[in-house]
Order: C-alpha cells, then sequence, then structure tokens
C-alpha cells in the first residue's frame, strides 16, 4: 500500500479544509474497518500475475517499517475473491483531526522506509485510487462494525445519478426498515466524501466470520420480501430503477500478511495475524554402512 502517497495526499487535504469520509471497521485504530467514523479506503490493481504471494512480498516491507518503528499506524487488507485482481487497505479514524495527528506523527526516517517500500510495490501494480467515507448510522443496520473473527468482507458499492442523492437514502431506509428483524442480514453504510467516481457513491460493507454468511443472507429474502410487503418491494423497484446509476457488490478475504493490526487484534487472534512459523524438521543423519 503506498502509505508514503497516502500521507502526501491527506497532508493536502487538510490545507483545503478537509479529507476524508463496516465490515471492514473494528474499533478506530483497532482494525480498519468497525464503527471507524471516517474510512480512508486505498485500493490497488495489481497487474496479472502480480497478485498473492508477489503483492504481499512488497506489502510486508510497509508492515515492518511499520513495526520496527513502533508506529501507531494500522490498517486491514482485503485481498479481492471476485472481480478485478486488487486489495482494499482500510484504516479507520474517530475525527479527522485524528487522521492529521497521525500524519504527523510520522518520523523522517519511517517516511523513507515508506518510500523505499512504495517502489517496490509499485511495480505490482497497474492502478491505484483513495478514498474517503463518512459512516451513515442512518442508512446501516449495524454502526458496531466487524466482529472478531472476521475472515470476510461483502462490499457494495452504489453510485447515485446526481440530484438523485435523497430518493437513495429513502431507498436505504426501507432496506434498513424491512432487514431490522432479520439479523442475518446486516451492513454499516459509508457516504463517500473524497475519490473520482461519477456521481455520488455510497458504500456497504458487511463482515462474515465464513461463508456461510452470505448462504444465509441469501435465506433471508423470503423474510424481507415478506416484512416490506407488496408494496414495500414495489416503491424500492421504482426508487433503485430513478436514482441508481450503478452498483457493484463483491466478496474480500481478510490479508494478515498484508494488514498491520493493532496491539489489540494481535492479542485477541494471535494465531490469525501472527502464526507461529514452524520450523521444517530436520531429515535424520543416515550413517554410511560400514
Amino acid at each position: 500500500m503506498s502509505l508514503s502517497g497516502f500521507f502526501q495526499r491527506t497532508s493536502a487535504a487538510f490545507f483545503l479544509l478537509a479529507l476524508c469520509a463496516a465490515p471492514l471497521a473494528m474499533r478506530a485504530q483497532e482494525n480498519a474497518h468497525q464503527s471507524a467514523k471516517v474510512l480512508f479506503i486505498v485500493r490497488e490493481m495489481t497487474k496479472p500475475g502480480k497478485d498473492g504471494n508477489a503483492h504481499q512480498k512488497t506489502e510486508s516491507a510497509y508492515v515492518k517499517a511499520l513495526t520496527d518503528s513502533k508506529s501507531s499506524i494500522h490498517y486491514t487488507a482485503l485481498t479481492s475473491m471476485t472481480g478485478t485482481p486488487r486489495a482494499l487497505f482500510l484504516s479507520g479514524y474517530p475525527t479527522f483531526e485524528a487522521m492529521e495527528a497521525e500524519h504527523k506523527a510520522v518520523s523522517p526516517a519511517l517516511g523513507m522506509a515508506l518510500d523505499k517500500a512504495n517502489l517496490a510495490d509499485g511495480e505490482n501494480l497497474s492502478e491505484t485510487a483513495d478514498s474517503a467515507w463518512v459512516r451513515r448510522d442512518d442508512l446501516s443496520t449495524n454502526t458496531l462494525g466487524a466482529p472478531g473473527g472476521t475472515r470476510y468482507m461483502e462490499v457494495s458499492q452504489y453510485v447515485v445519478k446526481p440530484g438523485h442523492e435523497k430518493e437513495f437514502e429513502e431507498l436505504a431506509k426501507l432496506y434498513v426498515k424491512g432487514f431490522k428483524n432479520i439479523p442475518e442480514v446486516h451492513w454499516t453504510a459509508y457516504q463517500l466524501m473524497y475519490g473520482m467516481l461519477s456521481g455520488p457513491a455510497y458504500l456497504t460493507l458487511t463482515a462474515h466470520k465464513s461463508l456461510s454468511g452470505v448462504d444465509a443472507e441469501m435465506a433471508a429474502d423470503a423474510a424481507f420480501a415478506k416484512a416490506v410487503g407488496p408494496d414495500g418491494l414495489k416503491k424500492i423497484a421504482e426508487l433503485t430503477a430513478s436514482c441508481v446509476e450503478t452498483e457493484m457488490s463483491n466478496l474480500f478475504s481478510v490479508d494478515p500478511k498484508m494488514s498491520a493490526p493493532s496491539a489489540e487484534q494481535i492479542a485477541a487472534e494471535p494465531d490469525f495475524w501472527k502464526p507461529k512459523v514452524v520450523a521444517p524438521a530436520k531429515k535424520p543423519v543416515v550413517k554410511p554402512t560400514p
């Protein structure tokens, strides 16, 4: 992840008096997404054949630099299971001011180490993009964020037709009302504040401990239809047609090797975030036959 570039961009944004706006937010600065009011996402599109181990190797340089410097910077990495190969890096903050404070705390030595890591990582990437989002509790069914044990994230992005934001929010609230008593379906919603999209945009993040959570969501469709009734389903269809420009949903897995978890996260799940490396068994020495 281009952390050095991230800090440069956030610095510029603060001078403009603005910056950025959950299953991918476990307490701000404890996990990149859980219940963070401000969510900053770095998206890295990898070149063909440069995802997987190749990307993990260059990303490990960022993690090592942050660990060696005892930095307070933490983020969660997600790698795509569907769609174009890419990685998302989620950093959560309670306020924009907290993000600024993190930026100011980066030492020159750490900055140089991140720049060096950035050069190597860039060889794997075809495109990068940053976006900043603000949590919308009124459009969410879950404002607590992703629970411990999260291994997968369902990320849905909605680009709204310009001038139709109120209609979209009415649509989202119909979904919130319909799924209110259906715990199998849950999401944290964010609204785009800064980023390069064709129109107003919203994001929903759904955390899963296993992919059985996706099966449970699908099975809940009938309960939702019953909850909103025929008139509600008709209204949802009408609002969707009138206000949604594009929508896209994809599945991601949490990648511990490319993440920079906090000490609290590691303590809660050490085997996941920092598994012990088991040394290969030594081969027995075969003595030559006399």
